[in-house]
């Protein structure tokens, strides 16, 4: 119901200041073709009244109903009905008559597309008919100058306001539907690629690499990295401190990674890089370096608490026939990382790397 009211206020604010332009302009028109007709004082009043204070009334009901949305819609009828009573009272002077139907028109299907065309057509046919009681037709008149120039108006430029209506919201819709995308493809704790989206990310740079010939080396490396005893640390300080070590390990990613890695939180307690146009060597300095600056962070939660990494390493190979088996070398080298000792830095083939190892070589 709060989702209903607030889109139903939007729309109630969005059609109040078209309706204002639209029925000012159109009081201009339907005054240019009924002053040579010598209409009752009433008939002057009443269209005094729908052209000036009908706007402002309508908003004003939408917004005091309890579902703004629907009260619009049925303020819209009201206007689709009052646009037919008009016809007859112009006694369907030709180019009025076609200005004021087809602005109406325009105006329903941006609103509600065919399926309000055709309610809001029914609604201008009974305001026609209880107009054609009120004014029986006795003679179609002809559309005179002064009455061609009081069309030009709405006919040039209420389309301009609807169309600049219709793009905003096309832009406020287009711009949500961006916000969704990233957030559908982030996640919600570290603000990192969720699981899905760095998977994806992880195709398109295996596809790079195919591309490039062998010579062209390096190609690039992932990482997997794994906080040591997060269970441990959720069981003995609570989720709401494992949630900060987390926290603070993206955060690390975000802030020592180049601009080109791609950084996501696989799940749980593990993390994931893809380090393009990386040789090895650096690969590992990148992580090692990375793992030591981890070690040293302090949390409020307890000053005591210390907490490492473990990260397993896997270079393109031109032999994959896929990201995954990639993926799954990088798994094998966290894996010996982790039975190993931990808070190290492994490599694919299980073969153990410290940055001053590989330093020395």
């Amino acid at each position: 119901m709060q989702k209903t009211g607030k889109k139903g206020r939007t729309l109630a604010r969005r059609l109040y200041i078209s309706r204002i332009l639209g029925l000012t302009l159109g009081l201009l028109l339907v005054s240019a073709a009924v002053f040579p007709l010598e209409p009752a004082p009433w008939v002057w009043g009443f269209m005094l009244f729908n052209g000036l204070l009908w706007p402002h009334l309508s908003y004003w009901w939408a917004r005091r109903c309890a579902v703004p949305y629907h009260a619009e819609y049925r303020n819209l009828l009201i206007d689709a009905f009052l646009g037919g009573f008009w016809v007859a009272a112009m006694q369907f002077n030709p180019l009025p008559t076609a200005v004021t139907l087809a602005m109406m028109a325009m105006n329903n299907v941006a609103i509600g597309g065919l399926r309000f065309l055709l309610i809001g057509a029914l609604a201008q046919v009974a305001g026609i008919v209880v107009g054609e009681l009120i004014f029986p037709l006795t003679s179609v008149p002809m559309t005179s100058p002064a009455q061609i120039y009081a069309c030009l108006p709405l006919l040039c430029l209420y389309p301009m306001a609807l169309g600049w209506f219709c793009f905003r919201q096309a832009y406020t819709l287009g711009r949500q539907k961006r916000e969704l995308l990233a957030l559908s493809r982030t996640d919600s704790l570290t603000g990192l690629l969720n699981h899905g989206a760095w998977k994806d990310r992880l195709d398109e740079e295996f596809q790079r690499c195919l591309r490039q010939p062998p010579e062209q080396l390096p190609h690039g490396a992932i990482a997997l990295i794994d906080i040591d005893h997060f269970k441990v640390i959720n069981d003995t300080y609570g989720h709401g401190a494992g949630d900060v070590v987390l926290r603070q390990l993206g955060k690390l990613l975000r802030q020592n990674l180049r601009a080109a890695d791609v950084v996501g939180r696989y799940g749980g307690d593990e993390f994931c890089v893809i380090l393009p146009d990386l040789t090895l060597h650096n690969a590992v300095q990148a992580m090692d370096g990375l793992r030591e600056r981890f070690a040293t962070l302090s949390y409020e939660q307890d000053p005591a608490l210390k907490v490492s990494l473990s990260i397993g390493l896997a270079a393109f190979n031109p032999a994959y026939g896929d990201a995954s088996l990639w993926l799954s070398d990088a798994d094998q080298a966290l894996y010996a990382a982790k039975t190993t000792g931990r808070n190290r830095v492994t490599c694919h083939r299980h073969r153990q790397v410290s940055a001053e190892a590989v330093i020395s070589l």
